[in-house]
């Protein structure tokens, strides 16, 4: 049996090896790999498909304090954030920043209770 003030440090000893043993075979293996084969391409694009999948998640089901955010602020925040990516050259953190902004702006304008937002029925 494993006492229970040893067990944390097991678990940090267990994700270690795991997180360090693929980085190595990841080392020894990267000079034979090809990268434009059909494997990539579909790893590829299931990496992306997974990130745009738990972005859209956030988005329509959020957990925590963006739960609290409506689904009009939480909408007009991503599309702002990637409209500003693209229109930046693909800048990340400038896409970033732009939807953070207009997600904070928004929340302000309808906790100070300003009636731009009431104009619109939001």
């Amino acid at each position: 049996m494993i006492d229970q003030e040893t067990l944390p440090y097991l678990a940090l000893l267990v994700g270690a090896l795991a997180t360090y043993v693929s980085r190595f075979l990841g080392v020894l293996l990267a000079g034979r790999l090809q990268v434009e084969s059909p494997l990539f391409e579909w790893l590829s694009c299931v990496t992306y498909a997974l990130l745009a999948a738990l972005i859209a998640r956030m988005i329509i089901f959020p957990s925590g304090p963006l739960a609290e955010a409506p689904l009009f602020d939480r909408l007009a925040a991503a599309t702002l954030a990637l409209a500003s990516f693209y229109l930046t050259r693909r800048n990340l953190l400038l896409g970033v920043a732009a939807g953070f902004a207009t997600l904070v702006l928004v929340t302000w304008v309808r906790v100070s209770g300003s009636g731009l937002l009431a104009a619109f029925q939001l």
